[in-house]
């Protein structure tokens, strides 16, 4: 009987588990019986989802907001902080900039914001953004830049991490305005920076080019600004050194 369940599970395309599910629960009549298994089925089902989002998603570390400390850092009146952890502003297609000196937990923030969407079943991918201008310059040399533009386009969130951190030439910095043009009012972008608005043309060379982004970028985006020292200097071993 086993095996005959096994046989026709992938004929249906049924998990194994599926057919494990149907051997092993029970239940006080036909339909609850049935329906234990599909609930089952449905569990496995969304977990497996979750953890090949959460694989396919490129994150670094896997982080996310359990003791994540939200002193000293500016929330608009436009958003609260359940709102952000709720992803709220990804239904709504809106961004967030992140923005404050180095280390002060913009990453960290932006990683537990993507995999908090992957567990909700958002399609997610995390770049440090000169990753991302390099993948996006290797893949038009290769002329596979429209296959690599048309998996972006089916995300959706984006983040993208340390932006401005390195300069782009031209042509970098005319991908990545286009990567993020086609996500305008179509998914969310998540941006963690440490130069201001009026310093990026330091970024991109082009006036024209630096102002449009913004334009794009501030429509819809909420800022959240990070007023506090960097949180790897202050659980360091070298400031407890010197505070001995």
């Amino acid at each position: 009987m086993k095996d005959r369940i096994a046989i026709l599970c992938r004929e249906l395309r049924l998990s194994a588990t599926f057919a494990e599910n149907a051997v092993q629960l029970s239940g006080s009549t036909n339909q609850e019986y049935l329906l234990e298994v599909l609930e089952a089925e449905i569990r496995y089902r969304n977990h497996k989802r979750r953890n090949l989002h959460l694989k396919q998603a490129g994150f670094d570390n896997i982080k996310t907001f359990e003791n994540y400390q939200f002193e000293r850092i500016t929330i608009p009146n436009t958003l609260t902080i359940d709102a952000l952890k709720s992803l709220d502003f990804i239904a709504r297609k809106e961004n967030l900039i992140l923005y404050s000196r180095n280390g002060a937990g913009k990453s960290h923030m932006a990683t537990a914001l993507g995999v908090e969407a992957c567990m909700q079943g958002k399609k997610v991918r995390f770049f440090k953004t000169a990753a991302l201008v390099n993948e996006l310059t290797d893949a038009k040399a290769s002329g596979s830049l429209n296959r690599l533009l048309k998996r972006l386009s089916k995300l959706d969130l984006l983040i993208c991490d340390e932006w401005g951190y390195l300069p782009f030439d031209a042509e970098g910095s005319q991908l990545l305005f286009q990567v993020i043009a086609d996500c305008y009012e179509k998914r969310s972008l998540i941006i963690t920076t440490n130069i201001e608005f009026s310093k990026w043309n330091g970024i991109f060379y082009d006036d024209q080019l630096t102002a449009a982004l913004i334009d794009r970028l501030v429509h819809h985006s909420h800022l959240v600004v990070f007023d506090r020292d960097s949180w790897r200097f202050e659980h360091s071993l070298m400031k407890d050194s010197a505070t001995n």
